[in-house]
């Protein structure tokens, strides 16, 4: 498999995109703002107008869009990727969506006889650029057989978890623990600063335990320092917060601390800090407690 089309060049698109040209597969791009594809174009890529080219120019398509929305939107609407169908095509999404809509866009593309996997991911694109996100992946075993060098290449470590919308209920649950764990982080470091301890300190206490995470040891110095480039933005998360508490609700069941994050993250953004990085929640929480 050599010919891969990409729907949707935000950072992480984009960066996967880059990476597998520097891997040497032909790659295909589309996405709705055009200045967005220019990296990929200018390094070798196919950049086209609609889905349906992609689809006709790909033997896997890999989605990386907003929600459910925009991904049937590029899916089935007119020049969508199922008008450029054909014998060979195989679509993977890696877009961050709810399992029951995952579900219900697969069988649509099964409709069509298209076979639709779900490859979400935890890294950003500063690893996706070097193909080494962590993936999980569901769906049909014998086209994610059939895919597997492309998303080796793509992610160092690939867990296959069985029928499609799975791999989606693990990506929610691990954006939860991002979602915790920045908030967790933030609580800790402005409780310490309140009573006069360098957050430094406090950091290097935990990051001395089993309680430390990658966050706590790299993002979490970034914080202290103020610094937020976005890798996901606060915005992006608070999208994904959304997507918990709905999928819980569809369950049954009940997430009281997501429910709070969901409140938080909102104020957040009402307050002007969605498009720094998550980890900028900080800077919220400072900001109600009145404190630079």
């Amino acid at each position: 498999m050599k010919k891969i089309g990409i729907i949707g060049l935000g950072m992480l698109g984009n960066a996967v995109a880059l990476h597998l040209l520097d891997s040497g597969f032909e790659v295909t791009v589309y996405n709705r703002t055009k200045d967005k594809t220019k990296q990929a174009r200018e390094k070798g890529a196919k950049d086209v107008t609609t889905p349906k080219e992609v689809a006709e120019n790909s033997e896997l398509i890999i989605i990386v869009v907003k929600d459910a929305i925009a991904v049937k939107k590029i899916s089935f609407e007119k020049d969508g990727i199922i008008d450029g169908r054909h014998e060979k095509l195989i679509v993977a999404d890696m877009s961050t969506i709810d399992p029951v809509e995952s579900k219900n866009i697969t069988r649509k593309f099964q409709e069509h006889k298209i076979h639709k996997l779900d490859i979400p991911v935890m890294g950003g694109p500063n690893v996706a650029i070097t193909g080494e996100l962590i993936m999980m992946a569901s769906g049909n075993r014998e086209s994610f057989d059939h895919c597997k060098n492309v998303f080796e290449k793509i992610a160092n470590k690939v867990f296959f978890l069985g029928e499609s919308g799975v791999a989606h209920s693990v990506k929610l649950a691990m954006n939860l623990q991002i979602t915790m764990l920045a908030l967790a982080l933030s609580e800790g470091i402005i409780l310490v600063e309140k009573t006069n301890v360098d957050p430094k300190i406090f950091l290097e206490i935990l990051n001395s335990t089993y309680f430390k995470t990658g966050m706590s040891e790299k993002k979490a110095f970034k914080m202290i320092d103020g610094k937020f480039d976005a890798t996901f933005t606060l915005v992006n998360l608070k999208k994904d917060i959304s997507i918990i508490t709905s999928a819980a609700k569809s369950l049954g069941i009940e997430l009281p601390m997501i429910k709070k994050a969901e409140e938080v993250y909102e104020n957040a953004i009402k307050e002007g800090f969605g498009e720094i990085d998550y980890t900028g929640i900080i800077k919220y929480i400072k900001k109600i407690n009145d404190l630079k």
